[in-house]
């Protein structure tokens, strides 16, 4: 064949080439059977996403069922669905979509010769994770995976398998629970080469009804570990030792990180910049000896530089660039609902909005309202809402935010939600505030009147918003009416 004519035939051999999955992959994979011979390029559950070359896989629910949804999903550009009764269109037919979506994951997990990093936590975990991806992805030339958004339950994590192309150098999955026994389900899935558990706090206490009982159920990540994995774990911890002999009842390599003397990646030094984020000096303890490393974090706030030992951990038990995973840390602002930085025009100059909408549980709220604390502002206002899943520890946990609210010098707090009654009782006591008089505040019931209040109370040059809580609470409505200024 001429070099010309290879040339004209390679756009559809590319094609054929990076196809993700075709008819008869996926109908041997499903059990199915294929309407006919097609290829897709990606794998869709919600026809709202559907991109052209989708597969749309129509999973029946209690409350809703995919197949309703075939035609917007084919308008969009869907090259075939996955069904469980026939269609005109082309498609796999199966018994249960839903087991049909988990067998595909398994055949994508089994065809892969990626490393493989699972990822759970209290906090930060939807952080940290895009942060490995980012750092594995600069050094791996783009040839890593991901889970995308918060994918990380029963349908998330084996939507995000089967999406994983059979060529990705390395692949990194979030996996989340609230009760016993789910992570365990996951991991199983995931089979990750590196287990990582950011941290564990009261997140879901009110299923698990305590902090030892929360670290045991991350601590089920462990259980799908491949042989010779590594478990990245938080030396810092008060259930450190908890995790690290769960870790080693499976047999795992313990790569911990932190503050502590004992840290493997041990933090050495931290400088605060000018941006908000941190210079930050580490040491690796690992074969071979003991190695310094120093990398710049732009997200900002002192949770960030925790996260960070746990990302360079964790690049590194995957056999990741560290050089490159520094760079990624350098670069990668905060995430949409996690972190990200609107800077909004407002009398007198700007605003800036710090948009934390998406989760809150009282570790985050705390480590949040300290960086609202050291963000340079005239003045500083916070919109906190309900921290949801406590159960009966949920008054205590509330009441006791009205610390951290002071010790960061909060001048307004707008709070949402009625489980806020509790932090309100406390501002509202006599003495509450250290200069012996209540701080200013306002209890909404929903994130329509927070935004009144906050009108009310007047966005002025130098002021600084910290917007945060569960995403149920729905306060992602207010930053989307402050950040509309942006234009």
């Amino acid at each position: 064949m001429s070099a010309p004519t290879a040339m004209l035939r390679w756009p559809s051999a590319s094609r054929r080439r990076l196809a993700l999955w075709t008819a008869e992959e996926i109908a041997r994979a499903t059990g199915g059977t294929a309407s006919g011979a097609f290829q897709v390029s990606g794998v869709e559950m919600d026809s709202r996403d559907v991109l052209s070359g989708d597969l749309f896989v129509a999973l029946t629910g209690e409350s809703t069922d995919g197949h309703r949804f075939l035609d917007k999903a084919f308008a969009s550009g869907a090259a075939a669905a996955v069904v469980d009764r026939p269609i005109p269109q082309p498609h796999v037919l199966v018994a249960d979509t839903h087991a049909a979506l988990e067998a595909l994951a398994a055949v994508a997990r089994v065809r892969t010769r990626a490393r493989i990093v699972g990822v759970t936590g209290s906090v930060g975990k939807t952080g940290v994770k895009e942060a490995i991806f980012a750092g594995l992805e600069r050094g791996g030339n783009a040839a890593a995976h991901r889970s995308v958004r918060s994918y990380n339950n029963h349908v998330g994590v084996p939507l995000s398998l089967a999406r994983m192309p059979q060529g990705s150098s390395h692949g990194v999955f979030e996996m989340g629970m609230n009760q016993a026994g789910e992570i365990a389900a996951l991991t199983a899935q995931v089979r990750p080469h590196v287990a990582v558990i950011t941290t564990i706090a009261p997140a879901h206490i009110e299923n698990l009804g305590s902090e030892e009982a929360i670290a045991d159920a991350k601590a089920e990540i462990f259980t799908g570990l491949e042989k010779g994995g590594t478990a990245v774990i938080p030396a810092d911890s008060p259930h450190f030792a908890r995790l690290r002999d769960a870790a080693l009842a499976r047999r795992a390599k313990v790569l911990s990180f932190g503050r502590s003397p004992e840290a493997q990646m041990r933090l050495l030094d931290v400088i605060p910049a000018a941006n908000g984020g941190s210079l930050v000096t580490a040491a690796l303890n690992a074969a071979g000896g003991e190695r310094r490393l120093c990398w710049s974090v732009a997200a900002a706030g002192a949770h960030w530089v925790e996260n960070s030992l746990c990302v360079m951990a964790a690049v590194h038990a995957a056999g990741g660039d560290l050089g490159a995973a520094g760079l990624a840390l350098a670069e990668m602002g905060g995430l949409k609902g996690r972190g990200a930085r609107h800077r909004v025009p407002v009398p007198g100059g700007h605003a800036l909005i710090i948009d934390e909408s998406y989760n809150a549980n009282p570790a985050s709220m705390r480590a949040t309202l300290a960086q609202l604390g050291t963000t340079p502002a005239t003045r500083r206002i916070a919109v906190l809402g309900s921290m949801k899943e406590l159960g009966d520890f949920a008054s205590g946990f509330h009441a006791q935010l009205a610390a951290p609210l002071a010790e960061a010098g909060v001048d307004y707090a707008i709070l949402v939600g009625a489980e806020m009654g509790p932090l309100a009782s406390e501002l509202g006591k006599a003495g509450a505030h250290p200069l012996g008089r209540a701080p200013v505040f306002a209890h909404c019931g929903n994130p329509g009147e927070a935004i009144a209040a906050l009108e009310e109370w007047g966005l002025a040059g130098g002021d600084a918003v910290l917007v945060k809580g569960s995403n149920s609470v729905g306060l992602a409505r207010v930053v989307a009416h402050l950040a509309a200024r942006e234009g």
